[in-house]
């Protein structure tokens, strides 16, 4: 049975026009189209800007953001797993959970606050559901504990998110945390995905 998922995800896979689109443009996945569709939408990214990037890995974000914020911005990027350097990025590779990670996070800010802060995490699956929507959940907490010490006062903050289980009541949280908050699903996130993007502006700090 799950040999049988595995086949069929993998022909859908490399059938989708945005995987297809990610190796004609150079782009390291598909999602590099999810942020440049929601900071179209939503004015997120502009030249100089200061941007962090947790979940970073294998890249497609941090690609478009160095090309988007330009030479006068910054990108730091973080992710658990070995990731291969984004050119014009500074790269962090660590736990986000883990204190010294977060240490040198703010040491690449160099005391400077942040206009954007991104979060593409997810957990490592368990095929459970319950606890695989618990850990992400927890994942968003942190990088939206992050993104309200280390934005500036009209910064804004995008994350995944999974709706289900404490869905609501994060984006309730959130809602009290932001002037604004939006909901947003990207054409090119798939739509049988639960996943969903949150966007924050103007963090009450």
């Amino acid at each position: 049975m799950g040999r049988v998922r595995g086949k069929s995800w993998m022909r859908e896979h490399v059938a989708d026009p945005y995987v297809k689109r990610a190796r004609a443009e150079g782009m390291r996945s598909r999602g590099a189209y999810k942020l440049a569709q929601i900071a179209d939408r939503d004015r997120l990214l502009k030249p100089g800007m200061i941007v962090v990037d947790l979940g970073a890995a294998p890249g497609g974000w941090s690609q478009v953001s160095v090309e988007r914020v330009g030479p006068s911005g910054r990108t730091i990027a973080l992710d658990l797993l070995d990731m291969a350097p984004v050119r014009g990025a500074v790269t962090i590779r660590g736990d986000f959970r883990d204190v010294e990670t977060v240490a040198a996070l703010e040491r690449a800010l160099a005391g400077e606050k942040a206009d954007l802060v991104l979060s593409d995490m997810a957990p490592n699956l368990s095929g459970i559901a319950a606890t695989d929507q618990a850990r992400s959940l927890e994942l968003a907490g942190l990088a939206l504990d992050f993104a309200l010490k280390h934005l500036k006062p009209q910064g804004n903050f995008l994350v995944k998110a999974f709706q289900g289980a404490g869905f609501d009541d994060f984006l309730k949280v959130m809602r009290g945390r932001f002037a604004a908050v939006a909901i947003r699903k990207p054409e090119a996130s798939r739509s049988r995905s639960s996943e969903v993007y949150l966007v924050g502006k103007g963090p009450r700090i």
